[in-house]
């Protein structure tokens, strides 16, 4: 049974701070917290934080890569490559994405997802696959590969859920023919419809809220905005999900995917109990910029990184995030004049709260999971625990 005692930090709660504070860890589960200090035995790891931030761990629910690893690599290398790199940066928990693609890599990918799971005890772990497409808008398809997208198929979305029961989220566009029933079926079998790459109109979002389309991918990225069509003006996808108070939104908080302006509006009108904050990162995340690969190693879309941000060779689009997770929380806070309460909210709580885990997960209670990240006032990971295990600790030599 191992036993942790994180003290004299600083707990990071929802609604507040707390000084002077203590952690206690032991067999995976927060057993004890507070302020002060805590008599345990001597079989227990005591560190003393030195002032440092104890918060939940971050929940990142939309992630491609990263360390030069994509999870459509197809390959258990890759995928434990993908967790081992997040993890360093407070990662604890995350939805691995695959991007469109053929049918038939979408299942290698559900499989190696399934050989992968047991041995993953290293990284970040994985609360389940997040499909993007292949049920796209043609016109917001972004960077997703053009000759895959199509409409929902009964057919084939039935086969795929029933082939594999470790999908969580599905992204697709609502407005599309077939998008409602895929909704429902999706519902039925409890996993979450998220809208993206949509072209849709205000009406068509409030009709596929109603029939489950409750999260909005990457909020501002490859979604409609006020048309005109005909002299007169059409609100779209960006309005409604302002209009809708219970839509959740996701942000690629890297400054670059969404700026300072655009983050405050945001916050100032969702709140951090419906934002979500997601890398939405490719495998140049932890990289160094130049040349990558955007998907599949083998066949993917060639990319240029640089100035924080993965590009199409011509420059003319973003074609990913190569953010980590302490980022987003850090710029959200300096780019949004967010506290860091809030900010740790929106990539612990919500997306908790958004997969359905949080009486396991997203906060700092008696009985958790000890998914815990420990960070200076730079927001510099110390310490990441999964699950009551050390599984990234910084050393000089890492500094």
């Amino acid at each position: 049974m191992s036993k942790l005692l994180l003290e004299n930090g600083i707990l990071v709660f929802a609604d507040l701070i707390l000084e002077k504070g203590y952690l206690y860890i032991e067999d995976r589960k927060i057993v004890h917290l507070g302020q002060g200090t805590l008599d345990v035995g001597e079989d227990v790891r005591r560190i003393d934080l030195n002032g440092k931030y104890i918060s939940p761990g971050f929940i990142d629910i939309h992630v491609h890569g990263g360390g030069g690893s994509d999870f459509m690599d197809g390959t258990v290398e890759a995928f434990l490559k993908v967790s081992d790199t997040h993890v360093r940066y407070g990662t604890t928990a995350m939805c691995p994405t695959t991007l469109t693609a053929e049918k038939d890599h979408i299942y290698t990918v559900m499989d190696v997802y399934k050989e992968a799971l047991p041995k993953n005890t290293k990284g970040s772990s994985w609360l389940g696959l997040h499909l993007e497409g292949p049920y796209l808008s043609m016109g917001q398809r972004g960077a997703q590969d053009p000759k895959y997208i199509r409409n929902p198929d009964e057919k084939e979305y039935r086969d795929i859920l029933a082939y594999s029961d470790h999908i969580v989220r599905w992204s697709a566009a609502p407005e599309l023919p077939g998008a409602l029933p895929f909704a429902g079926y999706l519902q039925s079998k409890g996993v979450i419809p998220a809208l993206a790459h949509t072209d849709a109109l205000f009406e068509e979002i409030l009709e596929g809220f109603q029939g489950g389309f409750r999260l909005a991918t990457h909020f501002y990225s490859a979604m409609s905005t006020i048309v005109r069509k005909d002299a007169k003006r059409y609100a779209g996808v960006i309005e409604a999900g302002y209009y809708l108070d219970d839509m959740d939104v996701e942000i690629i908080a890297d400054g670059v995917h969404v700026p300072s302006s655009l983050m405050k509006l945001i916050y100032k009108i969702k709140g951090s109990r419906h934002i979500a904050l997601v890398t939405d990162a490719m495998r140049a995340a932890a990289m160094p910029e130049g040349p990558s690969v955007l998907g599949r190693l083998a066949d993917g879309l060639p990319v240029i990184v640089e100035e924080g941000v993965a590009k199409l060779p011509d420059r003319s689009a973003f074609a990913g995030s190569v953010a980590t997770a302490n980022q987003l929380v850090k710029n959200y806070m300096q780019l949004a004049d967010v506290p860091l309460t809030e900010a740790v909210r929106m990539i612990t709580e919500t997306p908790a709260r958004i997969l359905g885990v949080s009486d396991a997960k997203g906060s700092l209670q008696r009985r958790k999971d000890a998914d815990i990240v420990v960070f200076d006032e730079d927001l510099e990971v110390y310490m990441t625990i999964v699950e009551g295990q050390v599984r990234y600790e910084r050393t000089t030599a890492s500094v």
